[in-house]
């Protein structure tokens, strides 16, 4: 029986300042996408700047933290923040969402398509194979804080986490991680690595995450505040995520559709 190393969530103690594993994993988010940023801007006929990756993570950055919990306020726990407003600012209590975050990255994009007079689903297919590692790192986060544990389990590698109980888990943050993050990353990257039509590398990102998103779910232990939301088995992520699917399998079929109607004209 595996069980959860409970790793220190504090990895530097300078005193009054002390940097956690979570906050770092953030900053290799950031790091990550601005590499393969760049990356991508290098490649011949890409018409972006290496230069301007670093504006682009920067806008990004604001939209992940803003949009992460402001959205977890809202779709988690909008009870207690009516009861205590001042809660949405205690972001060391824990509590980020990534269909927030996404929303946050959304409006950054379009912010910055605005002030570069770029069109939006230009930027969303530059902007979205950059995206996977960094949402894979910050499972990696959760799960060094011991956090979004999985439902019971009895698979060989099942864990104990034990500040909930003593039944093996599911390790659904590594699962998303792996599924969510380094697949979704692999198919996109090289997906993107060939002309597409404007907006089917977009698209094809909200399909797979969604999709990764809505999978993993059956193996993790549901919000406790919320529980199963329908069917007595779906749960809020899942909710979410439906809409990115649906969102993204039209937005390429429009891409694709559009484009023929293009060649044919």
């Amino acid at each position: 029986m595996l069980v959860h190393p409970q790793f220190d969530p504090v990895a530097i103690d300078l005193g009054p300042v002390k940097i956690h594993w979570y906050g770092i994993m953030y900053l290799v988010a950031f790091a990550l996408a601005w590499w393969l940023g760049r990356v991508r801007a290098r490649r011949p006929g890409s018409g972006w700047r290496e230069q301007e990756v670093g504006d682009l993570i920067y806008y990004g950055a604001i939209g992940v933290i803003l949009g992460g919990r402001i959205g977890y306020v809202l779709f988690y726990d909008l009870d207690v923040f009516l009861r205590d407003p001042l809660m949405i600012f205690r972001v060391w209590e824990g509590g980020m969402s990534f269909h927030g975050g996404l929303i946050g990255v959304i409006l950054a994009m379009a912010w910055f398509a605005r002030r570069t007079h770029r069109p939006f689903l230009a930027v969303a297919d530059f902007v979205a194979p950059l995206v996977p590692l960094g949402y894979a790192a910050g499972r990696l986060g959760n799960f060094i804080n011991g956090e979004l544990w999985g439902r019971p389990s009895d698979v060989p590698w099942a864990m104990v986490f034990p500040q909930v109980d003593a039944l093996p888990r599911h390790p659904s943050q590594l699962y998303q991680a792996l599924v969510g993050g380094v697949l979704v990353f692999a198919i996109l990257w090289w997906f993107s690595r060939r002309p597409r039509p404007l907006g089917a590398v977009a698209g094809l990102y909200l399909a797979l995450a969604g999709s990764a998103r809505f999978f993993n779910e059956f193996f993790r232990e549901p919000d406790p505040q919320l529980g199963y939301i329908a069917f007595g088995w779906m749960t809020m992520g899942q909710l979410l995520s439906l809409p990115m699917i649906l969102a993204g399998v039209g937005l390429m079929a429009w891409a694709y559709r559009r484009a023929r109607g293009e060649r044919a004209s």
